[in-house]
């Protein structure tokens, strides 16, 4: 009797992170640590070119986030499920964590034997979220904890709300870093965080998003700035 193995990617900018978990895997005969990456872009690439059941991604990594390289690995394929590691727990990363699709957000602290267990889960298609954090992140689901998702903006911060406003205007995201001063990924980076703060799927939604908000809109009394 044969038994299908879980096919694992591991994504950490940190080499002996990667070497870590690795080794708490490999012991488990049903595990395949088929690839390693150590950034989002990569993590992307190997997940298209290897297909892996689970991948391991780090929250926060240099260039492009970790959050960012599950949308994109999901979108991709929906059979890959993505496991998320931080070192704290964060609300906000978690919350856009789980509207990336990811199926679970462990912090690091967490117990080796409890680790090959979460994968073993996710890839038979369960979703953990850690116990310390799940209350707060269903209030925040439940719009508990301020204006809700898509809602207003209002949790947006000074620079993401100017990075909206020249996406409403068609800048592309290098004009954009022209604009305010930053690198093109770093605008990426924004433009994500204010997508999905917004509630909104791509950037051709922004105008729409926009002129709602202005006088004489659908929610006009939500105008800003």
């Amino acid at each position: 009797m044969t038994t299908t193995r879980i096919r694992v990617l591991l994504c950490d900018d940190h080499e002996l992170v990667r070497r870590g978990v690795r080794s708490l895997l490999e012991p488990d005969l049903t595990i395949d640590v088929v690839g390693e990456a150590a950034s989002a872009d990569e993590a992307i690439s190997l997940a298209a070119d290897l297909e892996p059941d689970v991948v391991v991604m780090d929250v926060r990594m240099p260039g492009r986030s970790g959050v960012e390289a599950c949308r994109d690995i999901r979108s991709a394929r929906e059979a890959t499920k993505v496991l998320m590691l931080t070192s704290f727990t964060d609300d906000e990363a978690l919350f856009t964590a789980i509207m990336a699709g990811a199926s679970g957000y462990l912090v690091k602290n967490i117990g080796g034997n409890d680790f090959v267990s979460d994968i073993h889960k996710v890839a038979g298609g369960q979703s953990l979220l850690d116990p310390a954090v799940t209350d707060r992140v269903l209030a925040r689901l439940r719009g508990d904890l301020g204006p809700t998702t898509g809602e207003t903006g209002d949790d947006l911060t000074p620079q993401e709300r100017r990075v909206l406003m020249l996406m409403a205007e068609g800048l592309t995201n290098r004009q954009i870093g022209e604009q305010i001063n930053l690198a093109e990924k770093t605008v990426k980076n924004y433009v994500s965080n204010v997508l999905m703060k917004l509630g909104l799927a791509r950037r051709a939604e922004v105008a729409a998003y926009m002129a709602r908000r202005r006088p004489g809109g659908d929610n006009p009394g939500s105008s800003w700035p």
